[in-house]
């Protein structure tokens, strides 16, 4: 029962990597019609109302201890205003493409820093799995001939360094708090830094919302409750089923369907040495995860493993 389990979070958290792959053409096509940090603000109010909505009509509130606090702000901090802010700041400043492929970077970084801070374990067969998945996301970055970092690309690497440090603190305040209100206090709370962050990188930009076509509201709308609201619900529950690092892992599977999803959007090629990647990666998460070394434990030593 433990395993058909592990095997549907597994399957959720897939599912949430293509809905993050096809977010990233959303918020290409979003920062391109709107300031970008002041439509980051407005995402994720949104986005914030939707989940506290979720959480109070389902009554599962409940009052955060003065620890629970300072891990939740923390992880706005890291994972909603400084995330998200230089997120849309690197799609104003580079391709689809570009940033999926830095976003790829996410699980080796996330593991790295739950091994420091959180104790998580690397086997070698994890170690083995994050080498490939690495090593799957340099096919994808395929023989462009140019290793040179613009701006953009920047902001997007300082995303993911952000994101990854929130995980952490995720982490740790979901081992005693329902990870759906965690979420929806770090959208609302961040939102309002996010405003705050607007009057000063983008004044007077506000009235700039309401001058787009109304296909662009459609795919703001789910940009906003469907990729954030729904995929940080479903997500930070399997950081606390599995744990960051593990979770972290499937983050490889964005830099495929983003550049799936970019080349069916946003006319954006893709090449053979992007598809060959992806074999690597989806072999690369079976054994970071640890479900290949599970399996095999299970296999061999079936008494052992059922007592682990």
């Amino acid at each position: 029962m433990k395993g058909k389990s592990l095997m549907f979070t597994y399957g959720i958290v897939f599912v949430v990597m293509i809905i993050w792959g096809l977010n990233v053409v959303f918020l290409k096509v979003l920062v391109e019609a709107f300031p970008p940090v002041t439509m980051t603000a407005f995402r994720i109010m949104v986005a914030g109302i939707a989940a506290f909505s979720i959480i109070w009509f389902g009554r599962s509130m409940k009052k955060l201890t003065r620890k629970e606090w300072k891990l939740t702000l923390l992880a706005t901090i890291f994972g909603v205003l400084c995330h998200h802010s230089f997120l849309a700041l690197g799609l104003a400043n580079t391709n689809a493409s570009n940033a999926v492929l830095i976003l790829a970077l996410l699980p080796l970084i996330t593991s790295i820093f739950a091994a420091l801070f959180l104790k998580d374990h690397l086997t070698k067969w994890r170690l083995f799995g994050i080498s490939l998945g690495f090593f799957g996301v340099l096919f994808i970055q395929g023989a462009s001939g140019s290793w040179a970092v613009d701006l953009g690309e920047f902001y997007v690497f300082l995303a993911v360094l952000v994101q990854a440090i929130s995980f952490i603190y995720i982490k740790k305040a979901t081992e005693s708090l329902d990870s759906k209100q965690m979420t929806s206090i770090m959208f609302l709370v961040g939102s309002i830094g996010l405003f705050m962050m607007s009057f000063l990188v983008e004044p007077a930009s506000v009235t700039s919302i309401l001058e787009a076509p109304l296909w662009v509201y459609v795919i703001f709308i789910l940009s906003a409750i469907l990729a954030t609201t729904v995929g940080h619900f479903l997500f930070n529950e399997a950081i606390a089923q599995i744990g960051a690092g593990q979770a972290a892992i499937f983050n490889n599977f964005v830099p495929f369907f983003g550049l799936l999803f970019s080349a069916l959007f946003l006319n954006e090629n893709i090449y053979w040495y992007q598809s060959f990647g992806f074999m690597f990666i989806t072999v690369g998460v079976l054994f970071g995860t640890g479900y290949v070394e599970k399996a095999f434990i299970k296999s061999k030593y079936p008494v052992q493993e059922k007592n682990i």
